[in-house]
């Protein structure tokens, strides 16, 4: 226990939630990471796209990347009614079920557990990734420390919101100080110099053109440029942990989230355009981040050089904590209405959906080895879920507010973004469908039939096992119990003690291996160490089975008697009473054989409502 609490914190009480709860200062770094760090990789992505046109395709990114803050500016404005609809926490599951119907809720909820898993997996990537621009020989470590980073993050996060908002604080303005001094410098530099500044670490030469641009190039760069804006909706799906007043927090973390956002993204294009600083192949030896291009050709390989990049490393690792901050709250909101296992909804020692946070864990580790570690290999798998869930969330506003009356003004803003990010959507999806979208455009679907049949399950369990009626007390008869004995001893004599007290109808059961002329076996001591005692009290004597088994099988000929037995005796329930030794320490079981587990699993698998399984604990205490 005293690990755990090293590790993750001690045990939270139920009382103690308001405790937990942050303001927009801790908001900012649990909720911001996401869209914060993606300034980093979405002008990337979009630069690696314009390789083929050399030092004429750097100029595109600038307008590129204005479309896309404009495109911003529209969602940010639709998602500030969305927190202000849904205080109690306006994601796109909640919002699309609740105004648009079942089917584009398990839809939005698809689209966002993908996009979460993806945020986890893009963020980590890209952090290594800048890792790797600063330290090239670590190249061929990159899977393994993402995997280490994803470690690290699981630990961090259990420790519960407060905690993980604390730790978050100094990467996170480290991380927006380094950058806005670069860009600040780097703009001033630009004026300086009529536009066209020199670089203090010039960066690698950009090849010569080999292509043209084309409609359907800028289309494909514009979609890879989105991903800046994933995590957008983290601070709607996340309004109650907010302190009061919860409303006005979350619309004040947005504003500053969204605001920082726009100043990053449109201030690392200029930037790229004035330098001509532009995309190198991610999986070359030689490989450089665009902004560790851009640091060093504007401040120079220094001290300052070291500590942004160790910022961008820090950020883009932990933005995934936008991931572990949203999955397991959407998982629990889709348990609530029986999509997912109920599990999700249970809360944690650290007043944690921590189940959520487990199964993000174990995603977010499998397309990290899948893809092995490298972000331009996610980036066409990203984007389509977010974009997706932005649509349906502005189109289930824009039925809220209809449903509302006399919002006429707020109606137009949440429609105006629903289709614009409709029309984005379908850019992103067809751009990036070869490249590996339509991996998510059969996820979701996938998705969406397990959680119906998550739902079919839990609908059938409700109808087989509701009972309105009152308890029946007709026909009630003792059990006919059958306890399995191996060999005379404390254990099982423990067993057959209790045995006697539950029903007159006892049968001991042995499984006989050839070996019965043994001393001491059950059949040499059961008259005189089991019936004589049991006469001289005057109790119903058990009869004794001995099944022989010359193959030396245990389960198989037990299960099969048992189930004989229940045949023969009709609607009469069966208790088979299961002796059991229980250890003092876990790695103690190893030296004992598990028959009776084994025999458990097998009666629950083959049995049926009359048989019923009871363990009989002996305790070893020495």
């Amino acid at each position: 226990m005293r690990t755990l609490d090293l590790l993750f914190g001690r045990p939270l009480a139920t009382s103690e939630e308001r405790a937990e709860q942050i303001g927009p200062p801790a908001g900012i770094p649990i909720f911001g990471l996401d869209a914060l760090s993606s300034a980093a990789y979405g002008p990337e992505a979009a630069l690696t796209l314009l390789i083929p046109l050399g030092l004429v395709g750097v100029h595109y990114i600038v307008p590129v990347s204005f479309a896309i803050i404009g495109l911003l500016i529209i969602v940010y404005f639709s998602y500030r009614q969305t927190i202000e609809a849904y205080p109690q926490g306006g994601g796109s599951y909640t919002v699309a079920t609740e105004n648009l119907g079942a089917g584009p809720g398990l839809l939005a909820a698809a689209a966002l557990m993908i996009d979460y898993i993806l945020t986890a997996a893009v963020g980590i990537s890209a952090g290594v990734g800048a890792l790797i621009s600063a330290v090239p020989s670590l190249h061929r470590h990159t899977l393994l420390i993402c995997l280490a980073i994803l470690a690290l993050l699981t630990i961090i996060n259990l420790r519960g919101v407060r905690d993980t908002g604390v730790a978050f604080l100094v990467p996170t303005y480290l991380f927006l100080g380094t950058l806005l001094i670069v860009i600040v410098l780097g703009i001033y530099r630009s004026f300086a110099h009529g536009g066209h500044p020199v670089p203090v670490v010039a960066p690698p030469a950009l090849p010569r053109a080999t292509t043209a641009l084309t409609w359907w190039l800028l289309l494909k760069v514009f979609s890879s440029g989105c991903t800046a804006m994933t995590g957008v909706e983290a601070v709607s799906n996340g309004v109650m942990a907010f302190r009061p007043p919860t409303t006005k927090n979350a619309k004040i973390t947005l504003t500053i989230i969204i605001a920082f956002l726009i100043v990053l993204l449109a201030g690392i294009a200029l930037l790229c355009r004035a330098y001509g600083i532009g995309a190198t192949d991610p999986a070359s030896p030689g490989y450089q981040s665009v902004l560790s291009q851009l640091t060093a050709a504007v401040a120079g390989r220094g001290i300052f050089y070291y500590t942004t990049i160790g910022s961008i490393l820090l950020v883009l690792s932990l933005s995934a904590n936008t991931a572990f901050a949203d999955f397991p709250r959407l998982a629990r909101a889709i348990a609530l209405h029986d999509y997912l296992p109920h599990v999700f909804i249970l809360r944690g020692r650290r007043l944690l959906f921590s189940h959520g946070i487990v199964a993000l864990v174990i995603f977010t580790a499998a397309l990290l080895i899948l893809f092995g570690g490298v972000t331009d290999r996610l980036i066409p798998l990203y984007a389509i879920g977010a974009f997706l869930a932005f649509t349906l969330s502005q189109a289930g506003m824009v039925v809220h507010w209809h449903k509302q009356g006399n919002a006429t003004g707020r109606m137009l803003v949440n429609g105006i973004g629903a289709i614009a990010t409709g029309i984005t959507l379908l850019v992103v999806l067809v751009a990036k469908f070869l490249d590996g979208a339509w991996v998510t455009a059969i996820l979701i679907p996938a998705l969406i039939l397990v959680m119906t049949f998550v739902r079919k399950h839990y609908e059938q369990t409700a109808r087989e096992t509701d009972s309105p009626e009152p308890l029946c007390v007709e026909d009630l008869h003792p059990p006919h119990v059958i306890l399995p004995v191996d060999k005379w001893n404390r254990i099982s004599e423990k067993g057959l003690r209790f045995a006697l007290t539950l029903s007159p109808d006892v049968q001991v059961v042995h499984i006989d291996f050839g070996d019965e002329d043994k001393e001491g076996s059950i059949g040499q001591i059961w008259e005189d160490l089991v019936l004589k005692p049991i006469r001289a009290a005057g109790l119903t004597e058990p009869r004794l089975v001995m099944i022989r088994s010359p193959y030396r099988s245990f389960a198989q000929p037990l299960v099969e008697h048992i189930l004989a037995e229940q045949k023969k005796i009709g609607d009469r329930q069966i208790a088979v009473l299961v002796p059991e030794l229980v250890v003092k320490h876990w790695y103690e079981n190893l030296l004992h054989n598990q028959r009776a587990n084994l025999l458990k699993l097998i009666l629950l698998v083959k049995g049926n409502e009359r048989v019923i399984v009871v363990n009989i604990p002996w305790y070893l205490h020495q």
